[in-house]
């Protein structure tokens, strides 16, 4: 496993600089003991014009296994043979992040004693990585490092040079240069350390909490605002849900906080599951040409059906980062709104973006964050006129949906409940999702048409509620809308006995 980085110099800022920064003298090779073998540091040229290091990693497969990582990906195992015949000892992956990590620990955090002043001063770089695996191709290395700052040449390797017609591998060659004024060294350790096991789409460790620290301190400054902070973050993290969801919210509080005197309502980019939805980009706004997303088609529709309703006192249920809460604000016609969600990070984010604390007097009586769970019974959300589970159902285990039922139909008894869900259906229409994926990475499930609506009249007829359904976004006539949404409404004789009462 080999990496090399490369700069230039001039006679008053020589390249050899490079040596003083990595904490690494260019005259001499110097050997690390990792976990998995040796890892040595040796500069092939070193003089005032150019400088390169380069870190080769020697993994020991037998180690490898030994230590409970001889198995494929998923954690299932594979072939006897495989376990120690495999691309871990040559393939740039987690092994070599964390080999970074612990070579040039001090580079990486931007501490110099010798040069401090060179620390925070960015320098011409070459980085070279031979063998690279890249679930995603080409086109995903550029998208990870070319908004960093980066020009990108990745190459895809061929299965074999004598036979071309076999096509290409996952693997690419990788060159990553970097003008002078752009980046610091330290800056670019750090984007390696967390982009190369995203790239490989694997860790060869268990992915625990103290991942999400890890993942935010590298991604210090640059990741809250990448394009593909979502694809980071859950790589990153084994695509564990819980850390995953913990880490975007995190970076929307830097993301928020570095936006504190804009306003937040524009701010939509944010790492929710509205800009992970592979549909986002749905539909078309016919006066402007522009993509309108599918999220705001969807909260179109939420305030339509509420206004045919006559809603005025409403319940977001599962508010998130306040999105449609702020959306109801907007309108009059809804002269009490109430979010509720689990997460207090979520409800600090929405909170954030509704600028509570700046609101004037009658604005602030109509809107109201409480933290709760919908799986138990709250009084607090009894006595409403409507009730929304906007992309919500999916998020739970189904043996926890009747739980939720009995909750918002049985116990609070909105006059009217909205819920929206995905159509899987409709998944097939998108072509960056692939085949047999959710989504979103924390959907326990997506209905059919037909299961939705199952389910749903189940639940009307159980609760002495009638059911329509309403598509949302463009209905398709072969696999239907992006989005269903059921609309409930008490029955007649249930609404006046609770009148009457």
């Amino acid at each position: 496993m080999f990496l090399t980085i490369t700069t230039t110099g001039t006679p008053e800022r020589p390249a050899t600089d490079l040596g003083f920064l990595l904490h690494k003298h260019p005259d001499s090779a110097q050997t690390y003991p990792t976990s998995y073998g040796p890892a040595h540091v040796l500069y092939p040229e070193a003089s005032a014009e150019r400088c390169t290091a380069a870190l080769l990693l020697e993994v020991d497969p037998v180690a490898l296994v030994r230590r409970g990582k001889g198995k494929g990906r998923g954690g299932a195992p594979d072939a006897a043979l495989a376990q120690y015949v495999n691309d871990r000892p040559y393939a740039a992956s987690s092994l070599l992040a964390v080999a970074l990590s612990a070579v040039f620990s001090s580079a990486m955090r931007g501490v110099c004693r010798a040069l401090p002043e060179r620390v925070g001063q960015p320098l011409p770089l070459r980085i070279e990585v031979p063998a690279l695996p890249a679930r995603g191709g080409a086109e995903l290395v550029r998208a990870l490092f070319e908004p960093l700052g980066w020009t990108v040449t990745a190459t895809p390797v061929p299965l074999d040079e004598r036979f071309p017609e076999w096509g290409t591998s996952r693997y690419v060659g990788l060159v990553l240069d970097v003008p002078d004024g752009k980046l610091t060294l330290g800056e670019a350790l750090r984007h390696l350390y967390v982009l190369l096991p995203v790239l490989d789409d694997a860790k060869h460790y268990w992915v625990s909490a103290d991942e999400v620290d890890k993942l935010l301190r590298a991604g210090e400054g640059w990741l809250a605002d990448h394009p593909e902070q979502q694809v980071i973050t859950m790589r990153y993290l084994a695509r564990r849900h819980s850390l995953t969801r913990q880490a975007q919210e995190r970076l929307e509080l830097v993301r928020l906080a570095d936006a504190d005197d804009t306003d937040i309502a524009e701010i939509d980019n944010a790492v929710t599951e509205e800009s992970a939805d592979p549909g986002a980009d749905e539909g078309a706004d016919a006066s402007e040409g522009r993509p309108v997303p599918l999220a705001v088609r969807r909260r179109e529709a939420i305030l339509a059906a509420l206004t045919a309703a006559g809603a005025a006192r409403v319940l977001d249920l599962g508010c998130g980062q306040g999105q449609l809460v702020q959306a109801l604000l907007k309108d009059a016609r809804f002269t009490e709104i109430v979010g509720v969600d689990v997460s207090m990070r979520a409800l600090t984010l929405a909170s954030r973006r509704l600028k509570l604390d700046r609101l004037g007097e009658r604005q602030a009586q109509r809107v109201q964050l409480l933290q709760g769970s919908l799986a138990y019974t709250d009084s607090r959300l009894k006595g409403y006129d409507a009730a929304v589970l906007c992309e919500v159902i999916e998020h739970l285990d189904v043996e926890r949906l009747p739980a939720l039922e009995y909750a918002v139909f049985g116990s609070a008894r909105p006059r009217t409940v909205l819920v929206t869900t995905p159509n899987v259906e409709y998944n097939v229409r998108w072509e960056t999702l692939a085949a047999g994926h959710r989504r979103h990475g924390d959907h326990r499930f997506e209905w059919t048409r037909e299961e939705f609506r199952i389910w749903a009249r189940q639940v009307a007829e159980r609760h002495a509620y009638t059911v329509e359904f309403v598509p949302v976004g463009d209905d398709d006539p072969e696999v239907g809308p992006p989005t269903q949404m059921a609309v409930f409404t008490q029955a007649e004789k249930n609404t006046k006995e609770v009148r009457a009462a």
